[in-house]
């Protein structure tokens, strides 16, 4: 009983990679579509303040909470696990939450695969506003402008 008591502030004090994840997939999706923390909290029933600890995976998402967030943002339940990083969802389950104590140096961090580009305020507003311009050719020139702008793609295939 000791030793339960004594792995909970350490367990507690770190929030799940797949929570993180899940979290980040709200945000992604909810800043998508120009919603505030307050609206989708409003939507759901819970303060701005729960929302964003849902978002930064200190809160865990329980099912049902998931399925209606996913109504509210309108996306499928797999939307919040899509684009994993390879090997978080793979391996054993043993212990709390399925971690594996005493091989923290063999995990993967968080982060590990993952293009922060697509995370970023500054993309996320950048497709809002792309996504604003109602003239289907308008939008397609600008497309054409920003690809024109960037060094080609073969560039980044190197590396």
């Amino acid at each position: 009983m000791a030793e339960d008591t004594a792995e909970r502030p350490e367990r507690e004090s770190r929030p799940s990679p797949i929570d993180v994840h899940v979290g980040s997939r709200i945000r992604l999706r909810r800043t998508l579509l120009g919603m505030s923390q307050e609206r989708l909290g409003d939507a759901l029933g819970l303060t701005f303040q729960q929302v964003q600890k849902y978002e930064r995976g200190v809160n865990r998402v329980g099912a049902s909470r998931l399925f209606d967030i996913s109504r509210v943002l309108d996306v499928p339940i797999s939307y919040f696990f899509d684009d994993m990083p390879e090997g978080m969802s793979e391996g054993p389950v043993s212990g709390p939450r399925g971690r594996m104590y005493g091989f923290a140096e063999q995990q993967e961090p968080f982060n590990a695969g993952v293009d922060d580009q697509l995370t970023k305020r500054e993309t996320l507003e950048l497709v809002r506003a792309y996504y604003r311009i109602p003239d289907p050719a308008m939008r397609k020139r600008m497309f054409d402008l920003m690809k024109s702008l960037a060094p080609p793609e073969a560039a980044f295939d190197a590396g």
